[in-house]
C-alpha cells in the first residue's frame, strides 16, 4: 500500500483544519439501511454530521458472501463541493482502499492506492472517489442544486449534469414528505438514478435555506438504500423510478432502432459458418419481418427487396451469445453495439426481469433477447438474494415449477444451495424438462456435483476448487476466489486426478462457462490496466478508464503478483486443454455487458482455440446449449435475422470481432456508432454502412415478383416456425 507524500499529508491536514461551509450546521445523524428485493437488510450507512463542519460516515454491504466496507471523513465548501475527502477499508474483494483528496491554495490534489495526481482549480469541481458510500452521491445533489446552469465540473476531469424527473410524497407515522427523483448524467454508461429531499433554496424569511440531500437510492432487481424507519416507502417509490426509467430507455430505443419494414437485401457479406467455424464466399442475405428469407449468392438476381445494405465484403456473423449475463435495462445497448443479440441470464430479481423480456419484445427497450435461468439458492449468511432462496424440497419444487411455467430453459443452482435436497431438486428439474448448472454448493466439489446431475458448470475457479477445496472450505466467502489464485499455478495437468475429471466432463458432455476474462481481477495489481479491458480504455470515459485500473484482489508484494499471474494463466490453460478433450465451453461473462464478450473470445485464442473456433463457441455453442437452435446460431433461411457486419477478418484476428458496424435483431437495424456516441464511448467504426431504400418492383412481373423468386429456392416467405 502507498504512503501519502509529505505533501499531500500536509494538504490534507490544512484542508480538515481550515475549511468548513459557510453556513454553521447543526450536528445531526442520518442512518440509511440497504435492503434487498426480498426484504433482507444487507447493509447500512451511517452519516454523522458534527457542528465542526466534519462529515464521517461508515458503509457496508454484504450479499453473496462478499461486498465493501468503507469508513470516511468529508469537510465540504460552501458551495457543497468537497474541501477534503479521505476513505479507508476494503473493497468488494478484500482490497485495501486508502484514498485522500484535498484542496490547497486554489490546487485540488489526491492519491490512493492506484493514482495519485494533482489539479489547479478554474471554479467548483466535484471529485470523485475510486470507492465511496452514497454520501458522495448525496455532497453531488446538493452541489449540483446550488451550480450555476444546473453543471458541475468533476475531478480529475468530466462534468455533471442533473435533471428532476418526479416527485412523490413519503410517509412515517403521520407525518409527510415530498421527495423527487433526480438523474444524474456524466459518470459511467447510464444515468445514475437518486431520490433527494426538496430542499429550500428560497426560503421564507427567518427561516434556514436547506439544499436537498439524498434520501433513497433504489437499484431496481437488487436493493434500496433508504433512510431508517422509511422503508416502507421504498416499494412505491421503485415502481415509480422503474415508470421514469421507461420513458427515457423508450425514448432511447426509438432514437437508435431503425425499423426495417418490408423485404431488406444485405448485398455482398463473407458470412460465417458457425458449423463449419469458417468463411464462406459472399452471399446476399434477404431478411423480411425479422427472419432470413434468403441466403443467396452475391449478387443473384432475386427482386423485391424495399431496403439494402450493401456489406461491401465485410464478414457477416450469427448474432453472438454471451452465456453468463445478469441483465439489466440499460445495458441493452452495450450488448448490441458489441454484436450480442442473446443473453442468457443467469440470475436476476425474477419480477425484474419478466419486465425486461416484456419491453425487449414490445420494442420499447434496446436489448438483446434473453434467455432465462432459474435462479434458486439457500438460507444462509452467505446467500445471494436473487431469484428464489429457499429451505426445503417442496420450496425448491415450487420454485422450478414457476420458472418451468415461466418458459426457463435451465436452472442455475448457487452456493449456499441445501446439500440434502440437491439431488432430489437436481432429479425434478430435469423432470420439468430443465437443463441444470451453477456454482458448486459450500461442502461439494465439482464432482459431487455432476453426481447430483450437473449438464453445467459455471465460472472456472468453480471448476479448478475440484482439486483444491476440502469438504471445510468456506467457498461461500472470498475464498472461493483467493485459493485458486494462490494454488491453481501448482496444480498439475498431466495427474491421474485432472485427466480422470477432465475424461468425464467429456464423457458426459458436461457444459463449461469459464468466465475467463471476469475472473482476470484476480492477477490484476492495483494501478494496472485490466487487461480484459485494455483494448478499449481508450475509448471509455474518463470514470471508467480510471476504474480498470483499480485492483480488487489482496497483492502485497511482487511474489504474490508472479503467483496469481502464473494460477490465472494455468486457468486459461486448462480452459484450452478441456476444448481439445471435447468439454463442450460456452462463451459466457458476468462482467461489463458486450466488450466483456469480446475479450473473452480473445481469451479462448489464448487457451489455443483458432478465431473461428472461439467464434463457433459465442455462436454455434450459445444456440446449442439455450436450446434456441432452429432459430438462432447460424445464418440460414428460416432462423432469426440476428446478423452482425464486422469490419476486419474477426477469423484471422479476433480482436476485430471489436469492429462491429451494424447490427441487425428483432427486425430492427442498429448501428454501433451511434449507441457509443450516446453513452459517451468513442466509437470504434465510423464508416458503417448505409440503408437504402429502393424503389418497389411490380409483383405482376412472371415468376410472381420477390415472392415467387424465394418459391423458387425452396424457401417460404411467410415460415415463421
Amino acid at each position: 500500500m502507498k504512503r501519502l507524500s509529505a505533501i499531500m499529508a500536509v494538504a490534507i491536514a490544512s484542508a480538515f483544519a481550515a475549511y468548513a461551509p459557510a453556513s454553521a450546521i447543526a450536528a445531526e445523524t442520518l442512518r440509511y439501511v440497504l435492503i434487498t428485493e426480498n426484504g433482507k437488510q444487507a447493509g447500512e450507512q451511517v452519516v454523522e454530521r458534527g457542528d465542526d463542519g466534519l462529515t464521517k460516515v461508515r458503509f457496508i454491504y454484504k450479499n453473496n458472501g462478499r461486498g465493501p466496507e468503507l469508513t470516511e471523513q468529508i469537510r465540504y465548501n460552501a458551495d457543497g463541493t468537497m474541501a477534503s475527502y479521505a476513505v479507508q477499508g476494503n473493497s468488494t474483494y478484500g482490497a485495501v482502499v486508502n484514498e485522500q483528496f484535498a484542496i490547497q491554495n486554489g490546487k485540488a490534489a489526491w492519491q490512493s492506492t492506484t493514482e495519485r495526481g494533482e489539479q489547479a482549480l478554474n471554479g467548483p469541481a466535484m471529485y470523485v472517489p475510486l470507492n465511496n458510500s452514497f454520501e458522495v452521491a448525496s455532497a453531488a445533489i446538493a452541489a449540483l442544486a446550488a451550480a450555476p446552469g444546473g453543471k458541475l465540473a468533476l475531478l480529475p476531469s468530466g462534468t455533471l449534469t442533473q435533471r428532476k424527473l418526479a416527485e412523490a410524497q413519503v410517509t412515517l407515522n403521520g407525518q409527510s414528505q415530498q421527495v423527487q427523483l433526480l438523474a444524474q448524467t456524466g459518470l459511467g454508461l447510464s444515468p445514475q438514478f437518486y431520490w433527494a429531499t426538496m430542499g429550500n433554496a428560497a426560503a421564507a424569511a427567518g427561516a434556514a435555506a436547506t439544499r436537498p440531500r439524498l434520501f433513497a437510492v433504489v437499484i431496481p432487481g437488487a436493493f434500496t438504500a433508504i433512510e431508517q424507519g422509511w422503508e416502507a416507502n421504498g416499494p412505491a417509490l421503485a415502481a415509480l423510478q422503474k415508470d421514469a426509467e421507461q420513458k427515457m430507455l423508450a425514448e432511447l430505443a426509438s432514437t437508435l432502432q431503425h425499423p426495417l419494414n418490408g423485404l431488406t437485401v444485405v448485398k455482398n457479406a463473407r458470412v460465417f459458418d458457425s458449423e463449419k467455424a469458417k468463411l464462406g464466399p459472399a452471399s446476399d442475405v434477404y431478411v423480411l419481418r425479422g427472419r432470413i428469407t434468403a441466403v443467396l449468392p452475391a449478387g443473384s438476381p432475386v427482386r423485391g427487396a424495399v431496403n439494402e445494405i450493401d456489406a461491401d465484403g465485410r464478414v457477416l456473423l450469427p448474432g453472438l451469445f454471451d452465456m453468463h449475463g445478469h441483465v439489466g435495462r440499460w445495458e441493452g445497448g452495450l450488448h448490441i453495439a458489441a454484436g450480442v443479440t442473446s443473453v442468457r441470464d443467469m440470475g436476476n430479481d425474477n419480477a425484474q426481469l419478466q419486465q425486461i423480456m416484456d419491453e425487449t419484445a414490445a420494442g420499447k427497450l434496446l436489448s438483446p433477447q434473453v434467455v432465462p435461468s432459474g435462479f434458486l439458492e439457500g438460507e444462509s449468511p452467505y446467500s445471494a438474494n436473487l431469484g428464489f432462496v429457499v429451505k426445503t424440497l417442496p420450496q425448491a419444487k415450487s420454485a422450478i415449477d414457476w420458472y418451468a411455467e415461466h418458459g426457463y430453459p435451465q436452472l442455475k443452482i448457487y452456493n449456499s444451495f441445501p446439500q440434502a435436497i440437491l439431488k432430489d431438486t437436481v432429479a425434478y428439474a430435469h423432470s420439468r424438462g430443465m437443463r441444470v448448472s451453477g456454482h458448486i454448493p459450500a461442502g461439494l466439489r465439482a464432482f459431487e456435483a455432476l453426481d447430483m446431475g450437473f449438464d453445467e458448470i459455471q465460472h472456472i475457479n468453480q471448476v479448478m476448487l475440484n482439486f483444491l477445496a476440502t469438504p471445510q472450505t468456506e467457498t461461500r466467502t472470498l475464498e472461493r476466489f483467493v485459493l485458486p489464485a494462490e494454488k491453481s499455478a501448482a496444480l498439475k495437468f498431466d495427474s491421474r486426478q485432472v485427466k480422470d475429471f477432465i475424461a468425464r466432463l467429456a464423457r458426459q458432455k458436461t457444459v463449461i462457462d469459464p468466465t475467463l476474462a471476469t475472473f482476470a481481477f484476480l492477477k490484476q495489481k492495483d494501478g494496472d490496466m485490466n487487461t480484459p479491458f485494455a483494448a478499449i480504455a481508450p475509448h471509455m470515459p474518463p470514470d471508467l478508464q480510471r476504474g480498470f485500473r483499480v485492483g480488487t484482489m489482496k497483492i502485497a508484494d511482487d511474489a504474490t503478483l508472479k503467483r496469481y499471474q502464473q494460477s490465472y494463466a494455468h486457468m486459461v490453460d486448462f480452459v484450452g486443454r478441456l476444448y481439445r478433450a471435447g468439454v463442450p465451453i460456452v462463451a459466457g461473462t458476468d462482467e461489463l455487458a458486450g466488450f466483456t464478450l469480446q475479450a473473452e473470445l480473445e481469451l479462448l485464442v489464448q487457451a489455443g482455440l483458432t478465431p473461428s473456433q472461439a467464434l463457433q463457441v459465442a455462436t454455434r455453442n450459445g444456440a446449442l446449449y439455450t436450446r434456441t437452435s432452429h432459430e438462432r446460431g447460424s445464418i440460414a433461411p428460416g432462423k432469426l435475422a440476428d446478423l452482425v457486419l464486422v469490419d476486419g477478418e474477426p477469423t484471422k484476428n479476433i480482436g476485430d470481432v471489436r469492429k462491429v458496424a451494424a447490427v441487425i435483431t428483432r427486425g430492427f437495424l442498429v448501428y454501433p456508432h451511434e449507441v457509443d456516441s450516446a453513452l459517451g464511448i468513442r466509437p470504434f467504426v465510423t464508416a458503417a454502412p448505409a440503408l437504402k431504400k429502393l424503389a418497389p418492383v411490380s409483383s405482376n412481373i412472371a415468376g410472381g415478383g420477390n415472392e415467387g423468386a424465394l418459391q423458387r429456392i425452396g424457401v417460404s416467405a411467410h415460415r415463421h416456425d
